[in-house]
């Protein structure tokens, strides 16, 4: 039996499809159906049960799902623009804590969702402390909750695995309800079905227009270093999953325009107060996840917008 948290959401969903194609329908969701159009990313899906989170949580406490092979804890509050740090710190951090201490309990893999958000405004992404300084509380909750894991995990004697993985630019399916924190790629494509124009930010940060750079990964990649963990469950650390290539907003915006046969890139000013707290580049080095063991190459901007505009319709 499997476990995904947060398995409605945009790389949970991604995951249990996943998992069913590789033959498990023995998968557990727990997630939080309150926003209930999320449902849509599970009709697809072929599960064993559904469980709100409290209950799950509760149920973990009173000793329940001790036979679990895993838990892909991939459920949090991933609003970065969210300011409510107890909501942050009870979703993001103790809750996380709960799931970490059972599965060192019972022997149980686990492999859970960080962030590049932990890195904050550094020029350097690499998985060591010198380099994290998050710039705002959800970056500080993913990283309260490595530190945590650091401290209580000898990752060169575990007593099961634990991985954790900073998300960089993730963008693909099922990814429609994030709102206003989905992908740039979704929302240009969704730009130019209501027009002619592609709307990206002006320069900043010695970049020029649409210049900024960043990882953007795409989610099926993302998915399948999860999987790979499952079959290579001596693999623990915390792991940067990224492309490991850093490519600008006007690649994105090319890619979708290149994908719809038409269309033209219209720059605009940043909203006010944003440009001062942008992220210009970012680029996960993957060394760590090499070294681990992951070979398979990580698909470009291009490679990836096409595949997923193709799936959109």
């Amino acid at each position: 039996m499997l476990v995904v948290t947060g398995g409605a959401g945009f790389i949970g969903s991604n995951l249990v499809k996943a998992l069913n194609e590789a033959g498990r329908k023995d998968v557990i969701v727990v997630d939080d159906l309150s926003d209930g159009h999320k449902f849509i990313n599970l009709v697809d899906c072929e599960i064993a049960d559904y469980m709100h989170f409290v209950e799950f949580e509760q149920r973990v406490q009173h000793g329940d799902f001790a036979g679990v092979q895993a838990i892909f804890h991939q459920g949090a509050c991933s609003t970065t623009t969210e300011w409510d740090g107890h909501y942050m710190m009870e979703n993001n951090f103790r809750y996380s804590k709960v799931l970490l201490h059972h599965c060192l309990q019972h022997n149980i893999q686990f492999v859970y969702a960080s962030s590049a958000a932990v890195y904050g405004g550094n020029q350097t992404f690499v998985e060591v402390a010198d380099y994290e300084s998050p710039l705002n509380v959800y970056g500080y909750s993913k990283l309260l909750f490595d530190q945590y894991v650091r401290r209580v995990v000898d990752f060169t004697r575990p007593y099961s695995q634990v991985a954790g993985l900073r998300y960089f630019n993730v963008y693909g399916q099922r990814e429609q309800h994030k709102g206003s924190q989905a992908s740039v790629a979704f929302h240009l494509h969704n730009q130019l079905k209501k027009g002619d124009t592609v709307k990206l930010f002006e320069g900043s940060d010695q970049y020029g227009p649409g210049e900024q750079r960043r990882d953007f990964v795409f989610v099926d990649d993302v998915v399948d270093v999860n999987q790979w963990l499952l079959s290579n469950s001596e693999v623990c650390g915390i792991f940067n999953v990224g492309s490991g290539r850093s490519q600008t907003f006007n690649d994105v915006a090319n890619a979708v325009i290149k994908f719809n046969g038409r269309g033209e890139i219209k720059y605009i000013e940043f909203p006010p107060g944003l440009k001062e707290a942008y992220q210009s580049f970012t680029q996960a080095d993957i060394s760590k996840l090499r070294a681990a063991g992951y070979q398979r190459e990580f698909k470009t901007v291009e490679q990836g917008v096409s595949e997923y505009l193709a799936r959109l319709g």
